[in-house]
């Protein structure tokens, strides 16, 4: 009888697994000047590279098995995988540093990077498979960070480059983190105030759809860059005409043209999801509110606006997510924020100092938008009861 395979893509990742054995685990340079050297796993440790195979070879079996007992399964060995590497990446460095010199400097390797995203690949595709509510995904989801948060909170990772380059840049870090929170809710807020009056505008009045959407759709095909440098001569030109404005913190660069650049790209998402949530409204429910002798004002808070709000919510979700990627490019024009790591580091060619930028970043973009999941479950599942 032929071996049937029941989860393709748990095999798949697995091969590639075991192909990542051949790059590097981690690189390795002797202090903070030299660039680095890859070294795989078992030239940090010395052991035979045959023992790599334990683990691929676990996940074959779970995917050559059926069932619900192989998915739950999956999902355990992918999450103790993942604290595995998370806590083996921290003690390589610590290794190095005592065997080679203090001043060392230990960077995950891309073999390592590439063993980290399989992990949580193979957990989220575990918890698909699980097909639990949206409520028990997301606790699912949340969990696989626990191991990890706690080593790192442990200071077991402290001896990476990358922390090293934290704990040399904390106070820098810190600004940079709450600049781009500025960023973030000083771009939902007007956004929310002038996107969702659009929408209902364009609902209320259908023939305004064409040219709001026509004008909304004309910003968001300006490229982000380009969008920040054509509002810098404008603004400069109005501090110049009237001084007063410098003292409300508006000027050419910063902060300003960043946030009035963000808003006007988060317009046209929320606009649609304010439209596209009040239309799909059925018209009987409408019918039965005017039957009980509701008025506009009643009909629109008490039924649209709860029935509408999870697809508003979506819209709110793919802003926020866009807004907190997008604001790595203010950064040019001195709005400050993660961006200005991420540029400072690639003009100095300091790749630890580029990923303080960028992994925060992504960090943030994927907890606001597990946020918004969780609201949007927690929407559904009181719809439901």
């Amino acid at each position: 009888m032929p071996i049937r395979c029941h989860n393709r893509v748990l095999l798949l990742m697995a091969l590639i697994a075991l192909a990542a054995a051949a790059l590097p685990f981690v690189n390795f340079a002797p202090n903070r000047l030299v660039s680095g050297e890859g070294r795989a796993v078992w030239q940090v440790w010395a052991f035979s590279p045959a023992l790599l195979l334990i683990v691929p070879g676990l996940l074959i079996v779970l995917a050559l098995m059926r069932g619900r007992g192989a998915v739950v399964a999956t999902l355990v060995v992918c999450e103790l995988l993942l604290a595995g590497l998370v806590w083996s990446a921290g003690l390589a460095a610590t290794h190095l540093a005592s065997s080679e010199s203090p001043l060392a400097r230990t960077a995950v390797g891309s073999g390592l990077w590439l063993w980290l995203a399989l992990c949580l690949l193979a957990c989220s595709d575990a918890i698909r498979r699980l097909n639990l509510p949206p409520l028990w995904r997301w606790l699912l989801q949340a969990q696989i960070w626990i191991l990890p948060l706690l080593l790192l909170f442990s200071g077991e990772l402290n001896a990476l480059s990358l922390m090293k380059e934290y704990a040399n840049r904390q106070d820098v870090f810190n600004d940079a983190g709450q600049q781009h929170l500025t960023l973030l809710l000083g771009t939902l807020i007007p956004a929310l105030l002038i996107g969702v009056p659009l929408g209902l505008l364009c609902y209320r009045r259908p023939a305004s759809q064409g040219p709001v959407f026509a004008v909304l759709n004309i910003i968001q095909t300006i490229p982000s860059v380009a969008l920040f440098g054509l509002l810098i001569a404008p603004l400069a030109g109005l501090t110049r005409a009237w001084p007063w404005l410098s003292s409300l913190g508006i000027a050419g660069t910063g902060l300003t043209p960043a946030l009035i650049a963000l808003v006007l790209y988060a317009l046209l998402p929320l606009a649609r999801g304010v439209l596209a949530g009040l239309s799909q409204v059925p018209a009987e429910v409408l019918e039965s509110a005017d039957a009980m002798g509701m008025n506009s004002r009643q009909r629109f808070w008490q039924i649209q606006l709860p029935l509408a709000l999870p697809v508003l919510l979506r819209g709110l979700r793919v802003v926020a997510v866009q807004t907190v990627g997008m604001a790595v490019i203010a950064a040019l024009i001195g709005a400050g924020g993660f961006g200005a790591l991420v540029f400072q580091g690639l003009l100095s060619s300091a790749l630890d100092l580029v990923l303080l930028g960028v992994i925060p970043t992504i960090v943030m973009a994927v907890v606001v938008d597990a946020l918004f999941a969780l609201w949007i479950a927690l929407l559904r599942r009181r719809t439901d009861d």
